[in-house]
């Protein structure tokens, strides 16, 4: 909500398990649909009215060139068999200077280490090496934060204090949150060795699509 407290008129994706996320944009975003990959499975969502989910392949997303403003990926990135393949059909199905959210398993973290945890299961990340697999796909990250510096034990009394967990965490021990979150902008443009940018994307249409500002580099979620 602090980074798209509205959705207003913009199409918006969600990859993994995120639907709990899109169910806060669907009011108002024009479009908002939930891909889950095959290996994973998939639910109905939303609960009435009509299907807005979809199984994919992870390597093949069902969907024309440039057609999101906002993807969110979650539960996603530590299973993915193919993580950079599949990060460039999010590249390909994204419109110019859209937007996109990533939630992965802190590697330094408590929750990436308890097989009880959701987290638990797969790769987990580095700041660093999701910086690195994101500019590979096109995408240039310019907010981070961490969560979910509870422990990653039985939730009945700790409910209470989740919110003193997270805010002394970030203060105390920033580094050890559960998870990380980074938003990344997608870039149509790429650096040649001599420093001279070339196009290497340009979805016909994309001129007249209305560009989505800017972030600054040193913004926080």
């Amino acid at each position: 909500t602090a980074l798209w407290p509205d959705a207003r008129d913009l199409d918006v994706l969600g990859l993994g398990y995120a639907t709990p996320f899109l169910d806060g944009l669907r009011s108002t975003a024009r479009r908002a649909v939930a891909a889950m990959p095959a290996e994973q499975g998939v639910e109905r969502w939303p609960a009435g009215g009509r299907t807005a989910s979809v199984l994919v392949e992870e390597s093949r997303l069902p969907f024309m060139e440039a057609v999101f403003d906002r993807a969110l990926l979650v539960h996603l990135v530590e299973d993915a068999e193919a993580l950079r393949p599949l990060l460039r059909e999010v590249w390909r199905v994204t419109a110019p200077n859209a937007r996109v959210v990533v939630v992965a398993p802190n590697r330094a973290g408590l929750w990436a280490r308890s097989e009880a945890s959701p987290f638990g299961h797969g790769r987990a990340f580095t700041r660093t090496q999701l910086t690195t697999v994101l500019s590979e796909a096109m995408f240039e990250p310019v907010a981070w934060s961490r969560a979910l510096y509870a422990p990653p034990v039985g939730w009945g009394w700790l409910l209470k204090g989740v919110a003193a967990w997270e805010k002394v965490g970030e203060t105390i021990a920033p580094g050890f949150g559960g998870v990380i979150l980074v938003e990344a902008v997608k870039r149509v443009v790429a650096e040649t060795p001599k420093g001279k940018r070339r196009l290497v994307f340009a979805p016909a249409g994309a001129a007249r699509r209305e560009p989505v500002r800017r972030a600054p580099s040193a913004r926080r979620l």
